[in-house]
């Protein structure tokens, strides 16, 4: 008999007790600094990292409790799947097949949802992505269903918010996935000429057919802290011309250091950095003064200077600012 074993009375022999188990999943490790994150106060805070206050990727429902009124949020345009039409199939995967995958496993139809809701009162129309679905990659469905969310804007005389997150256009469905470019930039046309603002709102990842198109149309763009927004990745870009990027290239605060984007804004100052946005839009130049860059988590660009804007305005919020001193069109001549 082993001494190490407790066999005398009144002790508890502790060799036959199961050990508790550790839940999986209650611990990540955040991917820029590397710090590990009790999950439920990453929660908490938004899934930005106290740290180094990188923002991790929620899921569209998520991101619209980030955005919306409580108890706003009407879902739109439900049952669009897509259908496969060209029978695609790489060895033994089929697109069928990875689509029906990504169904069960995100619980959506594809990779945006849509609907209706109000910001600080504002009434708008919402388009938000999930790269949980295939890599947010738009195909024939993100596109229709984009194009159906600004059908409603303009229909129901709402601003237009799109919150982007994918990698760019889907391959499996080829020339149709790139037509969606097209069209969702077609019925932002609409949208201007209706007068209607657009608010773009870009995060990590944005990239490919979904840059090049839709969200880069915005009459304010906005984006969240070290996002990265790009066409192309930076090791194509690097490979392709072989020179040495730029530190911080394809990062939010590159863009906006560059006017490609109007501000770079904290998740958690996002909300009201919308509601007073379209207050600036709806209200007329009255409420100009909100949109100064004293404003908490709002950092203005730098590339208005020597046209017609105020130092520190960029060239899209400078159109915007004169877009609403004209009445709400948004010309690109002002």
């Amino acid at each position: 008999m082993s001494w190490l074993k407790r066999t005398r009375k009144g002790l508890k022999d502790t060799s036959k007790t199961s050990r508790k188990e550790i839940p999986d999943g209650l611990w990540l490790k955040c991917p820029t600094c590397s710090e590990i994150l009790f999950r439920q106060e990453l929660d908490k805070n938004l899934w930005v990292c106290a740290s180094c206050k990188f923002h991790h990727r929620v899921d569209a429902h998520r991101y619209m409790d980030f955005l919306l009124d409580e108890g706003s949020f009407e879902e739109t345009h439900r049952g669009l799947v897509s259908k496969d039409p060209l029978n695609f199939q790489v060895g033994k995967d089929k697109y069928a097949e990875k689509t029906k995958l990504a169904q069960a496993k995100t619980d959506l139809e594809d990779a945006v949802v849509t609907g209706l809701g109000t910001v600080g009162g504002h009434p708008v129309s919402l388009a938000v992505m999930d790269f949980r679905f295939m890599g947010g990659s738009m195909g024939s469905v993100v596109g229709e269903k984009i194009a159906r969310a600004i059908r409603d804007a303009i229909d129901k005389r709402r601003s237009l918010i799109i919150v982007s997150q994918s990698g760019g256009a889907r391959m499996q469905e080829s020339i149709l996935s790139l037509m969606q470019m097209a069209k969702t930039s077609a019925m932002l046309g609409r949208l201007r000429e209706a007068g209607l603002p657009y608010i773009s709102i870009l995060t990590h990842p944005t990239t490919g057919g979904v840059t090049a198109s839709f969200a880069m149309l915005g009459d304010l763009i906005v984006a969240e802290p070290k996002a990265l927004i790009g066409f192309a990745g930076p090791r194509v870009i690097q490979q392709t011309i072989n020179a040495e990027l730029p530190p911080g290239f394809q990062t939010s605060e590159f863009l906006l250091e560059h006017g490609m984007v109007d501000a770079v804004v904290n998740r958690k100052n996002l909300r009201n950095f919308l509601a007073t946005s379209l207050r600036f839009f709806t209200g007329g130049r009255a409420q100009a003064d909100s949109l100064d860059s004293s404003g908490e988590g709002f950092r203005p660009g730098a590339a208005a200077q020597g046209q017609g804007g105020s130092a520190g305005e960029s060239p899209s919020l400078f159109r915007a600012r004169a877009a609403v001193a004209g009445g709400g069109s948004s010309d690109d001549s002002a």
